[in-house]
């Protein structure tokens, strides 16, 4: 029999763990339940930011010059379009304001509006407006009008493209006697030697299509307008000819960019439908390299089915020198391997702050607007040392830019404990801290540019043209396309028009042997031999 004196306090004992147990359990789902909404919460701004962004994207000004406030969708395009320029205008004015100031320069301000001059190199033809006869006597005493001088004005006028035939006509000799030895003329050489494409016509194609992005099917129609029909498949099966002509120059240009002290990367994807062993919707890369002195530019288009890191080493070889890139690690493999001197791309990270901007309330000024107004002073002593040797742009830097570098440190090392790590702003965040030691490369080397634009903005013809083309049928077209395009945009990183470089490289190929130096076709050396 129990005890009535012992009951009670085996009781109260119990009694007391199960309400600590319950109270320990209910602290436990109130903890789970608040982490749950902060989660929630984290969610939910994480798709508004999205949407948000969307938006701006979709219907948003481009331009990471100056923010606008997207509320409501717009339709007063061409209000806005006034606005736009206006505004970038004024952001262009504002720093090159201040790095007048600060160079103790008058600033420059751009002139808006008039008429442009037209070029003194275009031909002229000059049609002569005569006065009759008959009017050509005063009006009071009848006397005859002396010519005191002229009037000019000058419009511009478009001849449309003439096609033609050439009749390449091989005169034959032969002796009347034995009726033996007969002569004739050789025939010209041809890069395509069974098509009776001329190297104007394979230079108007090519630069149509990969400098002006016109697919080859829109390219057929405007020549059958034009009476003659060429199918587009013919036109398709001349460029991969003839950036197959074209590797030997192309590989001629890539030793004298593995010999640039920096050179530039960059890649973007690309769809080529039939490759073996890989399904059509498989994502493909189209890869850039940008390097040399000015006035040696060289710009490399190379494709390959892969992103991954053994592309950047068979493309490099054993270069040892600077590398400027985005935030891709894929890089990473030819670094260590070669001991490269890898630099990020500063304004890959102010786009995401641009992106974190977009996204804060209406009229609020956060810590988005802090970043780019450092990395805004950041550009604006580039802007000063872009005139100055090596030495002295590395001087400057120490001077003004490496301040601003320590205030950002200090500012993002506190930012990142305060905002969420997959909020927009949390994404920049990181994403600087992440790449901090490549962005801070620059302040070390005064051969090392701020951002990896140079390559972006020779990889955008690609990019624009992808969008009406679409894919490639094959890897041999997409090596075809990389040939062409490099010549293309070589040509135009020296300065050069694309469709004369293609023409005199066209013309010129075929007359060279197999061992004959490929030196003369380089642009640049071109370039010297052309009429100033």
């Amino acid at each position: 029999m129990i005890s009535p004196a012992s009951t009670p306090s085996v009781s109260i004992s119990q009694l007391q763990r199960q309400v600590r147990a319950q109270q320990e359990e209910i602290a436990r789902l109130h903890r789970l339940m608040e982490k749950k909404e902060a989660q929630w919460e984290a969610a939910k701004q994480s798709l508004f930011e999205q949407l948000k962004l969307a938006i701006e994207g979709r219907f948003g000004p481009s331009t990471e010059k100056y923010r606008v406030e997207q509320g409501d969708l717009l339709i007063n395009e061409a209000e806005v379009a006034v606005d736009e320029e206006e505004a970038v205008e004024t952001a262009d004015e504002w720093n090159a304001e201040e790095v007048a100031a600060e160079s103790r320069q008058p600033a420059k301000r751009r002139t808006r509006g008039g008429r442009v001059a037209l070029p003194p190199e275009l031909p002229r033809v000059e049609v002569i407006h005569e006065l009759p006869e008959d009017a050509r006597h005063c009006h009071h005493d009848g006397t005859e009008l002396k010519e005191i001088g002229k009037e000019i004005s000058e419009e511009l006028h478009v001849v449309p493209a003439r096609i033609e035939v050439i009749r390449h006509v091989r005169i034959k000799y032969g002796c009347p006697d034995c009726e033996e030895g007969v002569q004739i003329a050789p025939a010209p050489a041809k890069l395509l030697p069974k098509s009776n494409a001329s190297p104007t016509l394979l230079a108007y194609v090519a630069t149509a299509k990969y400098q002006d992005a016109l697919p080859l099917y829109r390219q057929s129609q405007i020549f059958a307008r034009h009476g003659i029909e060429i199918p587009r498949n013919t036109l398709a099966r001349w460029m991969v000819q003839a950036g197959d002509r074209l590797m030997p120059l192309v590989e001629a240009l890539r030793q004298h960019l593995l010999q640039a002290p920096l050179i530039h990367m960059d890649e973007t994807t690309l769809q080529v439908n039939a490759e073996a062993d890989r399904p059509a919707s498989s994502t493909s890369y189209m890869w850039l390299q940008r390097g040399g002195p000015p006035g040696q530019q060289v710009v490399l288009f190379d494709y390959d089915a892969s992103r991954a890191g053994r592309v950047p080493v068979r493309l490099l070889g054993n270069y040892a020198g600077r590398l400027v890139t985005d935030g891709y690690e894929g890089y990473g493999e030819v670094v260590r391997k070669n001991g490269i001197t890898h630099a990020g791309c500063w304004a890959h990270a102010r786009r995401k702050f641009v992106e974190a901007q977009k996204v804060q309330p209406k009229g609020k000024t956060g810590k988005a607007d802090w970043a780019l107004n450092q990395i805004r002073k950041l550009y604006a002593v580039e802007k000063q040392a872009k005139v100055l040797e090596p030495e002295a742009r590395q001087a400057l830097r120490d001077q003004k830019s490496r301040p601003l570098i320590t205030q950002l440190r200090t500012w993002l090392d506190k930012s990142l404990t305060q905002v969420l790590p997959k909020s927009a702003l949390g994404r920049a965040l990181y994403y600087l801290e992440g790449q901090w030691q490549r962005l801070t490369r620059f302040l070390d080397d005064g051969l090392i540019p701020l951002d990896n634009n140079p390559a972006e903005n020779a990889i955008r013809p690609f990019v624009v043209g992808r969008k009406n083309w679409l894919f490639s049928h094959t890897p041999s077209g997409a090596q075809a396309s990389a040939a062409i395009y490099s010549l293309i945009e070589t040509a135009k990183a020296n300065g050069l028009s694309p469709y004369a470089y293609l023409q005199f490289v066209f013309e010129t190929l075929p007359t060279l042997g197999e061992d004959d130096d490929l030196d003369p076709l380089l642009p640049w050396r071109w370039k010297d031999t052309l009429p100033v």
